[in-house]
């Protein structure tokens, strides 16, 4: 039997700490109760907004109108295995982290570039997250997902989800049309390292470690994005505000021409820029205005210096973009979900 509850405030489920109230409030920890979540939303004419672990998030003050169901259906299993590989299979409501020691102390590989992001195996799909070269469609298999109208589980296989750059088919065509309640992983039996980003090799290096094993891996990328990125515990804030936005290969000629230190990747259809150095560029860096702030280390990630509320996150966020688009001519696309 769920138990739901009234006027609950949602600034304790986010890790940006800054939402107001929802009218009604469930935690679920299996299928049935997700399923009794749904009747009672649809007959009471609610409606519904799901939370995890409330990392990619911005809720705004006046909170929720509705029914806000938080995912708590956990649980990981090994459900297939071939000489090569392993298949797992998560429940949406884990946390991201436990499944990346999972795949650790049991040496499957493929994962370990994703360690230390943050939120629930639920969350992975829907932007495809990515770090360091490897993204959740390379070690994807397929999910399990309910559709809320209908309550019916479907299954999803690796083309059905239209990945691509921090996006899927969940975020667009099917957002908040289905729920996803389980995630498989393919993952290798036999190492293969992508050591080639970020300061991955330099800090394996400095520790004279030359043939690293998964743990030694994953401690490089765990020490790389603590490096950079705040801890939530102490300053709040929702992760990688923005995408890094992709131009195409004229516009690109004109940036590195006007700026010729300008950092960049080369994709099959044009060149990304990286968000921070652009809003680095603008000056942001560090700057606090109230009680939010571009981070010093790493200006993609605002955070919530104590007592922010959205309106003051939301009007940074504005002044970032417009000076982004005044100085280089380019268009900040958010990645963090905003209800507004």
């Amino acid at each position: 039997m769920i138990n739901i509850q009234k006027k609950i405030k949602l600034d304790q489920y986010t890790t940006f700490k800054i939402g107001g109230e929802a009218n009604f409030f469930v935690a679920i920890s299996s299928l049935e109760e997700l399923m009794e979540s749904l009747a009672w939303a649809k007959k009471n004419k609610q409606a519904i907004l799901f939370l995890g672990g409330g990392s990619n998030v911005l809720i705004n003050d006046k909170g929720f109108r509705g029914l806000v169901i938080k995912n708590e259906i956990k649980g990981i299993k090994k459900v297939k295995e071939t000489d090569s590989s392993v298949y797992l299979r998560a429940l949406s409501g884990e946390w991201w982290s436990a499944l990346i020691n999972y795949t650790t102390a049991n040496n499957y590989y493929g994962a370990e570039n994703l360690s230390l992001i943050p939120g629930t195996v639920g969350a992975a799909p829907m932007q495809n997250i990515g770090a360091y070269g490897v993204e959740l469609k390379d070690i994807f298999a397929e999910l399990e997902a309910v559709e809320i109208k209908t309550r019916k589980l479907k299954k999803f296989k690796l083309a059905d989800c239209q990945f691509a750059y921090r996006q899927s088919i969940f975020k667009n065509k099917l957002k908040n049309k289905y729920f996803i309640y389980s995630v498989t992983l393919k993952l290798s039996k036999t190492p293969k390292f992508k050591l080639d980003y970020g300061d991955i090799k330099q800090i394996l290096e400095s520790k004279k470690i030359v043939k690293p094993n998964i743990r030694e891996v994953v401690n490089a990328i765990i020490e790389t994005r603590s490096n950079k990125l705040p801890n939530v515990a102490l300053l709040p804030n929702a992760g990688s505000f923005w995408q890094n936005p992709e131009i195409s290969g004229a516009q690109f000629k004109k940036l590195q021409k006007k700026f010729p230190d300008v950092k960049f990747f080369k994709t099959e259809e044009g060149f990304k820029i990286p968000a921070a150095w652009l809003i680095e560029h603008c000056g942001f860096k560090g700057k606090i205005f109230g009680s939010v702030s571009a981070y010093e280390k790493q200006p993609l990630v605002l955070v919530n210096l104590g007592g922010a509320r959205a309106k003051d996150v939301t009007a940074l966020a504005q002044k970032i973009e417009g000076a982004v688009w005044k100085n280089f001519g380019i268009k900040l696309v958010r990645e963090i979900n905003y209800i507004k």
